[in-house]
């Protein structure tokens, strides 16, 4: 190996170059009070579970050494630890690398950004720049430098109580679709029956056979059951008569009328041997069209299209007479399938069927539940505010009524109540298996993908429940700022009465309507709301308001003054002596 000898003036020269970058570097670190940062926001703020920052710094002319790099590391320190943020390399003109560069003559400057998780340490803590500075193989740390203090951690205050909703059987309302505020259970249903006899054409004799049938006799037993049950109320009782439609108006008119007057003697008859008080109204129709109508689109009568052309054409019961019977063929059909069954009398009664008392009903979910009908039993839980009672009681509409999705789901909905959501997830997997469409449901498995964290799935699961009611626009909102969308989440809150809707406007700077939702707030004893009321009053330096309301929110969650201790939001009061009796 050859050995290199350095001559004298060698290492002179290399220990210039030394003791040169080293003066550079601690000239430098010396005057490193001359770089101006800016941070935004001045006090930190966590956003969608983050803690961000912004920083920009501004380097003098004739500061930064042609050859030298610097590397500055923002970090949070907290008690317990400190989080690094990315970060950001800087050099002089003279270095061969691609970092920001910051020219000696007339100096220069850098913006920056990033993120990192919060925990709740960082409530309390310090935002600090560490720098390093090089020059070839030599480095130089300066001292650090304190650009913030503190983060406020107000958006993580959301009060995190997803609303699950109550399983209902719904009706269809009038448009033909589901409405949500419709429950099935009814304590008085509506009944009815109907018999009807046939007559010979242009007969208004009852003939004996007519008598015998069964749906005569069903009816004789509904009116006789009617007389003997007390949670049976007759609501009405009517004979119909009608003739068919062919022949003059004038005799039909009065054959109908004959035919009234035969059924009701009948009826009259049955009701007294059956020993059934009660009153019935009678009414004929000549020339029933609506049955002919009607009977004739349920038929496969030849040509029965065109018959139902002339019906629409023509109002003149004779023209339709005429018309019809021109269609020779049709018309035998006609006569033969149509018209005899428009010959009768028809006799309903309509009733109200009374259902057991909540007295009643609560007894028998405790001691026979097999005894109650779905409807009935899932009534029965809302009869009482026992949550263990509520869930035994759903627990037996699960094994009575297997296959009836309600039990499942509000099992589920009773156990996020107890804060079991692991346990109530399960139950609403078994609920969407009956029921895969149902919007109740998928709101409730939101409502547990959203206590787990699992935001993602939150918000799939809330979109597919569409239509389930206020309750998902509430859980959307909470959702919201959890995401950091705060204007989202006011929209979604709407004129909602939870604290949230106030918490949502203070984190868009609405704090004169933030203020206003919370007074209207009706939630019993929400310490919560208090709480956002004294943010208020601290950021719009109504100190009355602030005092007041945090001792009121205290007072009524104590495990709150280790809270407000922390919160940068009473950074300004954290010395005042009446805000350290408040939390100590």
């Amino acid at each position: 190996m050859k050995r290199i000898i350095l001559k004298p003036f060698a290492l002179i020269a290399l220990a210039a170059v030394i003791l040169s970058s080293c003066a550079s570097l601690q000239k430098m670190k010396k005057n490193a009070n001359l770089i101006t940062f800016k941070t935004t926001p001045e006090i930190l703020e966590t956003n969608a579970g983050k803690v961000d920052v912004a920083i920009d710094g501004k380097f003098p002319a004739k500061y930064f050494n042609k050859k030298a790099t610097m590397v500055a590391t923002p970090v949070l320190k907290y008690e317990g630890g400190e989080k690094a943020f990315e970060p950001v390399t800087l050099q002089g003109e003279k270095v061969d690398a691609n970092n920001k560069v910051i020219t000696q003559a007339t100096g220069g400057s850098f913006a920056y950004k990033d993120a990192v998780p919060y925990i709740e340490a960082m409530r309390l803590s310090t935002l600090e720049l560490r720098i390093t500075a090089s020059q070839g193989k030599k480095s130089l740390d300066f001292a650090p430098i304190k650009l913030a203090l503190g983060v406020i951690a107000t958006p993580t205050l959301v009060v995190n109580m997803p609303t699950p909703l109550i399983g209902v059987q719904r009706e269809k309302n009038t448009t033909g679709k589901y409405d949500p505020n419709i429950d099935a259970f009814q304590r008085i249903v509506p009944d009815a029956y109907t018999a009807d006899i046939k007559y010979l054409i242009n007969k208004a004799d009852i003939r004996p056979t007519e008598l015998t049938k069964d749906d005569i006799a069903k009816l004789n037993e509904y009116n006789q059951a009617l007389a003997k049950d007390p949670r049976k109320k007759l609501k009405s009782m009517e004979v119909s008569s009608y003739a068919s439609p062919d022949g003059k108006l004038d005799f039909n008119t009065k054959l109908a009328e004959k035919r009234q007057d035969a059924s009701a003697k009948f009826l009259t008859k049955e009701l007294k041997k059956n020993e059934v008080e009660a009153q019935f109204q009678t009414k004929f129709t000549p020339e029933d069209w609506d049955g002919f109508k009607e009977l004739m689109s349920k038929s496969n009568i030849q040509d029965k299209e065109l018959i139902l052309r002339v019906l629409s054409m023509y109002t003149d019961p004779e023209v339709r007479n005429r018309e019809i019977k021109n269609l020779s063929n049709a018309f035998v059909a006609v006569a033969a399938q149509i018209l005899p069954e428009l010959r009768r009398s028809k006799f309903t009664t309509s009733i109200e069927l009374i259902g057991k008392t909540d007295e009643e009903l609560s007894a028998l979910a405790d001691s026979d539940p097999s005894k109650l009908n779905p409807a009935e039993l899932l009534y029965a839980a809302t009869l009482t505010k026992d949550l263990n009672k509520q869930l035994a009681i759903y627990n037996s509409a699960m094994k009575i009524y297997p296959s009836d999705w309600r039990g499942f789901n509000n099992a589920g909905m009773v156990l996020v109540k107890q804060q079991k959501y692991a346990d109530a997830k399960s139950l609403f997997e078994k609920a969407e298996k009956l029921n895969n469409n149902e919007p109740i449901i998928k709101n409730n498995l939101g409502v547990c993908a959203l206590k787990a964290g699992d935001l993602a799935t939150a918000e799939t699961y809330f979109g597919g429940a569409s239509g389930a009611g206020d309750a998902v626009n509430n859980n959307l909102g909470i959702l919201s700022i959890i995401k950091g969308d705060y204007a989202k989440a006011v929209k979604y809150f709407g004129d909602s009465d939870s604290p949230n809707t106030g918490l949502a406007k203070i984190l868009t700077g609405d704090n004169n309507g933030a203020l206003k939702s919370l007074e209207n707030c009706t939630w019993e004893g929400c310490y919560m709301k208090e709480y956002f009321k004294a943010i208020v009053g601290a950021r719009t330096a109504k100190e009355n308001l602030m005092y007041e309301s945090l001792e009121k929110a205290v007072k009524m969650h104590p495990e709150l003054k280790k809270t407000a201790a922390t919160d940068m939001e009473f950074a300004k009061y954290f010395n005042e002596a009446r805000f350290k009796a408040i939390v100590k």
